[in-house]
């Protein structure tokens, strides 16, 4: 697929945390998110990100996911496939995606998701899941994709959850 004109790529990413966000068990996740997040938004094409309180190692922890604390979410809008690309490939945000089953249980099912929105637009938590359960439901289509459907990303061939661990 490829990026319609006047279009910006959104992309939300869920998981569950293996313990509370207090707990020492993902302290040292906790602890990176302001960095993390803050590099994200200074990269080149990062365009908007749902923001949580604002508190320190906070990042967006506070926007639950069916009532559930430990399940979180992160929804960021991109200029691009590249840019989102380089992000998460080719920074340090990649050695923390490495690292994710030491914070994360394994879903055992789809956990992000990609859609094109026309620029501006800042979506809501609500319309992402939707499009996360889209693409659960019936699989890649201009309404909601993953990385397999871009023409233009690579990176994740290399670098991407193994086909179990996603689906």
């Amino acid at each position: 697929m490829i990026q319609p004109p006047g279009h910006h790529l959104a992309e939300l990413n869920v998981g569950r945390l293996l313990a509370p966000t207090d707990d020492p068990r993902v302290a040292e996740f906790m602890a990176a998110l302001d960095r993390v997040n803050g590099m994200g938004k200074r990269m080149p094409g990062f365009v908007w990100m749902m923001e949580g309180s604002g508190e320190p190692g906070t990042g967006n922890t506070e926007a639950k996911i069916g009532g559930d604390p430990q399940y979180v979410s992160n929804l960021t809008v991109w200029k691009s496939v590249e840019t989102l690309e380089h992000f998460v490939w080719n920074t340090v945000h990649r050695t923390f995606y490495e690292r994710r089953q030491e914070w994360f249980e394994v879903l055992g099912k789809m956990h992000f998701v990609m859609w094109w929105v026309p620029a501006g637009h800042r979506p809501t938590l609500d319309e992402a899941l939707e499009r996360l359960e889209h693409l659960r439901a019936h699989g890649d289509s201009d309404h909601a994709f993953g990385w397999k459907y871009l023409k233009d990303a690579q990176l994740w061939k290399t670098h991407g959850c193994a086909q179990m661990a996603a689906e």
